[in-house]
């Protein structure tokens, strides 16, 4: 049987159709940036206290009527409680003045039956203050959250499964059909419940998306153009996508204008539909040989050069069932998951956290895009001309060293402190992008798109957890630090038992994964010996 790659080399790398795939591909993950951090600005807490309005009151009861709380050292207003309004009302009739002729603090308080006012000093609204998330409500604000991540979680199980069974296309744009739809359908949300519910559609969209895209991309593209798409490519559509958002969200500060924003450019990719080819390599696995080869000799036309009489003559592969993902290399799939795991819990953990660098949520937005830049780049780099195993145990361990070192740092030396978080996040970063890539190769190609949403699906408990790992820092302020260090140590550990996929052909069969496992078990050296066979 021989090679895909091989058997379309005559197409070459960077012609005009695979130009148009990649460019095409990376456009469809741009919303996956506007949707993994649109809650950063949907769900946040403006600053808020009781309603007192419609009330006869002198200026002086006015401003005295909420209760002054200390909060992390400093004086402000109560969020939850004011004084009792009808003995405010008496008071301020009788002409008393408060602080002189009354002490506030024998006043009884209560509740915001009224209501709130919310400042509008950074936004005009969010789901937080529309739905008034607050108070005995604020275990609302946080759940709402884990819904779209749960979304997420369940669409990478789907799509892959849907995916191997009905193609790599037609999941991808049914995935960008329930985000744009359900991104619009927000805005008309009545009631929390009702967000809730098309929140929970749009993250089914979500990771469906970029899963799909990246199976598809892997598929279609050959050579270094396919480590530069899985790698660079994907990473840097989601950093375009998540940089462009909180300049949308600065212009747009009422969540329902920014979630209709953020809807409407992905009508723009209807006419990809007529761009995008389904992937020869699946339709090879399903036996619609025919259908690959007029792909290929569409793509030899696209790229002006002469196609091959027969094609696909020997270049088949073989169907399989889901339980071969399980059955056959469930060591390597066990621990897949689990690195796949710690890098995301890292990365949600630490992005969330450093978006806290800067009073302006849209500039720390920003700048949390913006370093993840330079980690994508790293990954490229590291994908062209380091060993797979070795990269993912470097960024692991140096992500952990970090991380561990915060603890010993002076309270005087923040600027370190943050040094030292930025470095840990960038490592992983790093990591989690050459994670992408190496999934898509390890598995044949009747398996990959599962293999890649059933390891996805598993990584994206890491993306849930996330929010109350960050928590635990209420306990002890490290605590979130050590964790994420000592997953990444221990997820060090367990890639020492992957096998390597470096400058190797992706596998059509089972059987030629099967041969990567054998030789892994073999194999006690950490950097494979590396010959001199073209990197198809």
């Amino acid at each position: 049987m021989r090679d895909y790659a091989e058997t379309i080399g005559f197409l070459g790398q960077w012609g005009r159709f695979q130009q148009i795939v990649f460019f095409s591909l990376v456009a469809t993950i741009m919303p996956n940036g506007f949707g993994a951090f649109t809650l950063v600005f949907l769900t946040d807490t403006p600053s808020h206290h009781c309603l007192v309005s419609g009330i006869n009151l002198t200026e002086d009861w006015r401003k005295s009527v909420i209760p002054i709380k200390e909060v992390d050292g400093k004086q402000e207003l109560s969020r939850c409680s004011r004084y009792r309004l009808d003995v405010v009302r008496n008071l301020s009739a009788q002409g008393y003045i408060p602080g002189r002729d009354v002490n506030l603090t024998d006043l009884e308080e209560e509740g915001c039956v009224d209501g709130w006012s919310y400042s509008k000093d950074i936004y005009e609204s969010t789901i937080v203050s529309e739905f008034d998330l607050v108070c005995s409500n604020q275990w609302k604000q946080p759940f709402t959250s884990t819904v779209f991540f749960v979304g997420g979680l369940l669409g990478s199980f789907l799509s892959g499964q849907l995916s191997d069974r009905y193609g790599r296309k037609p999941v991808l744009f049914a995935a960008l059909a329930l985000q744009t739809v359900f991104t619009f359908a927000q805005v008309f949300s009545g009631s929390w419940i009702m967000f809730l519910i098309i929140l929970f559609i749009n993250g089914l969209g979500q990771m469906s998306n970029f899963v799909a895209a990246l199976v598809l991309g892997s598929e279609v593209l050959t050579g270094k153009v396919r480590v530069l798409y899985s790698s660079l490519g994907t990473c840097l559509g989601f950093a375009i996508g998540y940089m462009i958002l909180p300049l949308l969200a600065y212009f747009l500060r009422d969540w329902k204008s920014l979630s209709l924003a953020l809807s409407l450019p992905c009508v723009a990719y209807v006419p990809f539909w007529w761009l995008m080819p389904e992937s020869p390599r699946w339709l090879l696995s399903r036996g619609r040989v025919e259908e690959a080869e007029a792909i290929i000799r569409t793509a030899a036309k696209w790229n002006k050069v002469q196609a091959l009489r027969i094609i696909c003559e020997d270049c088949g592969v073989s169907e399989l069932s889901l339980k071969h993902y399980w059955i056959n290399p469930r060591s390597t799939t066990l621990i897949l998951c689990f690195v796949l795991f710690t890098m995301i819990v890292g990365y949600y953990s630490l992005s969330f956290n450093t978006a806290q660098l800067h009073e302006n949520p849209y500039i720390s937005c920003f700048i949390s895009a913006v370093v993840e830049i330079p980690a994508y780049i790293s990954s490229w780099m590291a994908l062209l001309y380091l060993p797979r195993r070795l990269s993912v145990i470097l960024t692991l361990v140096f992500g952990a060293v970090p991380l561990y070192l915060i603890q010993l740092v002076p309270d005087d030396l923040s600027n370190l402190a943050l040094a030292l978080e930025m470095l840990g996040k960038y490592s992983i970063t790093t990591g989690s992008s050459l994670m992408f890539a190496y999934t898509a190769e390890l598995y044949p190609t009747v398996l990959r798109n599962t293999a890649t949403g059933i390891s996805n699906t598993v990584s994206r408990i890491g993306s849930c957890i996330a929010p109350l790992l960050l928590s635990l820092g209420m306990y002890y302020k490290y605590l979130p630090y050590i964790i994420l260090g000592s997953l990444a140590v221990v997820a060090a550990f367990a890639a020492l038992f992957l096998p390597e996929s470096f400058k190797k052909p992706l596998p059509e069969t089972i059987e030629q994964m099967q041969r990567r496992e054998s030789t892994k078990n073999k194999c006690s050296h950490l950097i494979s010996n590396n010959d001199n066979e073209v990197y198809r």
